[in-house]
This record gives structure tokens, C-alpha cells and sequence, in this order.
């Protein structure tokens, strides 16, 4: 029996090649009840296809989703950069993408975890890219450790289940996580959705102005709705109730016409300054003082159009802080140098090497590249295909770029992360944010977070390291956090062993 669409007043069915197809339900075959005919082409390219649908997800930031918008440059930067996109009045069309780090792309939105803040600006001189999180600083100073820190969150081998031992291990072992992980453990380690938290570009850039000037640059999204965050507990109902929460809540907005928007301001930091501040200014583990570099703005970022593809226009969509337009750069920041390869690398391995093709990455203005061939390379390229040659092709022209001479570096090969300097230590900044950042309230919850997470499996060895390492940030909340875990460790809850496995418990009560 055949079946009918409930609305034929849509397209004729076809085949990826555009041509009229016989059936969407049937299958062609030697007779009603004989075998299936190698020569339904249509069916073959339904399962092959079917087969070949998904693609490698990001190693971390997997789960994400995100909109299409616009940059209004609503202040006066020009005395910083040259860039066009910060010019005063400029509009630029932008992608942005929301993630989360560690989980995969089937993982509860509300988790608690950092959020990814990447954001594509299409610019008329090339794409111009801005990879960030919801908190000002990181968890390691040095890409050696970034591979193990993201195992480290990831499940183990053996029985492929996330682990919090594994996490206070690492984070134990590598006290530079300290700043990072107080941000994690407090109210905003959980959004209330996308809408409601801050980005910042956490790296150090660096901006080139028109005599040529450099000042290095950190980036801060602000958002216009205000930050709000959920309690551990209501994260957790929500992680039951609807794991794709933070995605729907912006769709849904975007779709009803509420554009969410975030005012971006920047610190500037001159030069030479660089060179002397108090502890380095490129140690991704570190703020800028609000009161030795305030905050300027620059303009306002207003999401307004929702994906209409999530695969083509989200899960291809490559971001990378090696997309730079004249009057931007990277900064000595060893962190971002590396990503700087990494990011362009992973999109290499998960898209194919003509992934900028893709049309969510393409850029808005002409492409005059020697790149050639490869797999699902659809740009039309044309003879010269080398350079320097004598048939027009195009050349660099070096004035365009600020690519190289900004700054510079000498010494002996070493394996440090960097010059120590007077306040060059992993737990001051960690201890001015309970002490000084936090109310009661806020520090109350922090003991909470925190004492809650260690007692979830996590090792004796372990958690002594974790108390030290509390104790090293504050005195008094290493205290409170070991008083915490103490008092409840020996707590069991009645119906855990039950709902852990009541088949086992109720023959248990048979015998």
C-alpha cells in the first residue's frame, strides 16, 4: 500500500543529482516478494549516503550551537587599530558559536563546565576570527599540558565514564589551574543560558594601528541581558528536564524576534608597558586589573538571524584565531600561538583541507590564493598555479598585512612557560576573587560546588592534594572545604543503592 505526503504541494522528490525519483517508501524488486535490484540507484545513494552522514565532532566545545548576527562599532577605537571592522560606524556580519568543553555533542547543556564564546566577523578584508570562553582566564599557561588537561575531562579507558578523580588529579598537579577552576566552581561555572554570560577573548591580542603603533588588546563581550547563572541543583533538573536547553532558549528567542545582544569593551595595554608590569601580561592564567587598564568601548554584537542548517552552517563551521585582517595580531602568549596552529590543524582532520570553502567559512571578500585541488575543492582556481611567476598571478603586497616586525624575542632554547615576575604566582589572583569578588552568599555556594564535585568518587590521595590546593587559594575556604567533604563522607543515601540496581536489590530481599 502507498502511502501520500499530507501536503503535495511541495517539490517532486529527486535524487542528489537533481534527477525525478519513482518512490519515497519502495524499494525496487523482482516482484512484491522477490530481492532487492542492484541497479536502484536511488537506494543505494539513500544508504551510502545515510552511512557517510555524520562527521568527526570537535575534540573539545563539541556540544554548541550558536546564530548569525551583526558588529556595530558604536565607540572611537581608531587611535588603537587600523582594522576596518573597528572603525567608527562600521557594520560587520558575524557567526557566532556557543559550547561547552568537555562533553560530547549528546551531553547535558547545563553541565558544569566553561563555555565557548568563537566568533566570525566577515569582513571586507577577510574573515577576521575571535575563539574565547565565558572567563577571563584559563586553566594552563603552556599548550604542553592542553592534550592531557582535555583527557583529563573526558571519560576514562577502561570504563568509558567521565571522572571526577581523574579531573581533581590533573587539577591537583598543575596549581596554575587555580584561578580557572574558582571561576568554575562558582555561580558562573553554570550559565542560565547563552543569552546571560560574558565572553572574552582570555588570550592577549595585539592591535596595529595607522603610524604603525602596537598596543596589546583583551577583548570583553558584555552582555546587555544582564549575567544570571543556575544553582548546581536547578542545573541538574534541567540537565533532566531538557538537555539541549541553552540551544533551544537562544533559537527560540531569535525566532520571536528578542535579538540578544553583548557590548564589547577592551583593555589596552601600550607596548612598552608589557615589558615591566607587575606579573606577565600574556600568562593566560591572569586578568588585566580593571584599575591599571579600564575598559573602552568599542561597539555592540546583536544576534538576529537563527541557522537554517545546523549541520552546514554550525557543525562545519571552522573557527581560528590565525583569521587576522590588517590591525590585528596575536601576542607573545604562548597558549594562543599554539592554537594558532591547533585550531586550523583540527578543522584540517575534521572538515578536509579546503574547509574555508565550506560556505559558512568562506569569506565575504575576493580570494586570491596558490591553494589547489585537493578533496571537495569546489573554488575554481586558474593557471599560474606557483609563485613568483610572470603571468599575473597574484603577489603578496607586505604593507597590507601586520604580519611580523611588531615584536621580538631572543634568548637560549628553553622549556619554560614564562619570566617569572614579582606577581608572578598561581593562587593570588584566585584568592583576591574569593576574598574580594565573592559576597558570603557567593562563597557559601562556591564551599558547596565544590565539596559537592570531590565527593563524587574521587580518590583519598587525591582529595588531600585537593584540600591543599583549596587552602592555597584561601586559607579559610580550604578549611571549610575539607570541614565539607569530612562531614559527608560518610553519608549514604537510602535510595541510591536501589536505584543504582533494584533488580539485584529486590532478589537480595526474596532470599
Amino acid at each position: 500500500m502507498t502511502t501520500q505526503n499530507a501536503d503535495q504541494s511541495g517539490p517532486a522528490t529527486t535524487n542528489d543529482a537533481g534527477n525525478p525519483v519513482a518512490s519515497d517508501e519502495h524499494s525496487l524488486s523482482v516482484g512484491p516478494d522477490g530481492p532487492l535490484l542492484l541497479q536502484d540507484h536511488y537506494l543505494i545513494e539513500q544508504m551510502a549516503q545515510f552511512n557517510r552522514e555524520r562527521i568527526p565532532e570537535r575534540q573539545p566545545h563539541a556540544k554548541g550551537g550558536g546564530a548569525f548576527g551583526e558588529f556595530e562599532v558604536t565607540g572611537d577605537v581608531s587611535a588603537y587599530t587600523r582594522a576596518g571592522l573597528f572603525q567608527p560606524g562600521q557594520r560587520t556580519e558575524v557567526l557566532a558559536r556557543f559550547s561547552s568543553v568537555a562533553g560530547e555533542r549528546g551531553s547535558p547543556d547545563t553541565w558544569r563546565d566553561p563555555r565557548g564564546f568563537a566568533l566570525k566577523f566577515y569582513t571586507e578584508e577577510g574573515n577576521f576570527d575571535l575563539v574565547g570562553n565565558n572567563t577571563p582566564v584559563f586553566f594552563m599557561r603552556d599548550p604542553m599540558k592542553f592534550q592531557h588537561f582535555i583527557r583529563s575531562q573526558k571519560r576514562r579507558l577502561d570504563n568509558n565514564l567521565r571522572d571526577h578523580d581523574m579531573q581533581w588529579d590533573f587539577w591537583t598537579l598543575v596549581p596554575e589551574s587555580a584561578h580557572q577552576v574558582t571561576w568554575l566552581m562558582g555561580d558562573r561555572g553554570i550559565p542560565r543560558t547563552w543569552r546571560h554570560m560574558n565572553g572574552y577573548s582570555s588570550h592577549t591580542y595585539s592591535w596595529i594601528n595607522a603610524g604603525g603603533e602596537l598596543f596589546w588588546v583583551k577583548y570583553h563581550f558584555k552582555t546587555d541581558q544582564g549575567i544570571e547563572t543556575f544553582t548546581q541543583d536547578e542545573a541538574d533538573q534541567m540537565a533532566s528536564a531538557d538537555t539541549d536547553y541553552h540551544q533551544r532558549d537562544l533559537y527560540e528567542h531569535i525566532r520571536d524576534g528578542e535579538f540578544p545582544s553583548w557590548t564589547l569593551k577592551v583593555q589596552l595595554m601600550p607596548f612598552e608597558e608589557a615589558k615591566t608590569y607587575r606579573f606577565n601580561p600574556f600568562d593566560l592564567t591572569k586578568v588585566w586589573p580593571h584599575g591599571d587598564y579600564p575598559l573602552h568601548e568599542v561597539g555592540r554584537l546583536t544576534l538576529n538571524r537563527n541557522v537554517t542548517d545546523y549541520h552546514t552552517e554550525m557543525e562545519q563551521a571552522a573557527f581560528e584565531p590565525n583569521n587576522l585582517v590588517p590591525g590585528t595580531g596575536l601576542s607573545p602568549d604562548k597558549m594562543l600561538l599554539a592554537r594558532g596552529f591547533s585550531y586550523s590543524d583540527a578543522h584540517r582532520a575534521r572538515l578536509g583541507g579546503n574547509y574555508r570553502q565550506i560556505p559558512v567559512n568562506e569569506p565575504k571578500s575576493p580570494v586570491h590564493s596558490y591553494s589547489k585541488d585537493g578533496a571537495m575543492r569546489v573554488r575554481n582556481a586558474s593557471d599560474p598555479v606557483y609563485a613568483p611567476n610572470s603571468y599575473g598571478g597574484p603577489a603578496a603586497v607586505p604593507e597590507r598585512t601586520d604580519d611580523g616586525g611588531r615584536w621580538h624575542a631572543d634568548g637560549e632554547m628553553v622549556r619554560t612557560a614564562y619570566t617569572l615576575r614579582p606577581e608572578d604566582d598561581d593562587w593570588g589572583q584566585a584568592g583576591t576573587l574569593v576574598r574580594e569578588v565573592l559576597d558570603d552568599a557567593a562563597r557559601d555556594r562556591l564551599v558547596d560546588n565544590i565539596v559537592g564535585h570531590l565527593l563524587n568518587g574521587v580518590s583519598d590521595k587525591v582529595l588531600t592534594r585537593a584540600f591543599d590546593y583549596w587552602r592555597n587559594v584561601d586559607a579559610d575556604l580550604g578549611k571549610r572545604v575539607e570541614e565539607g567533604v569530612r562531614a559527608k563522607q560518610g553519608e549514604v543515601d537510602p535510595k541510591a543503592a536501589q536505584q543504582a540496581n533494584p533488580a539485584r536489590t529486590s532478589m537480595q530481599e526474596k532470599a
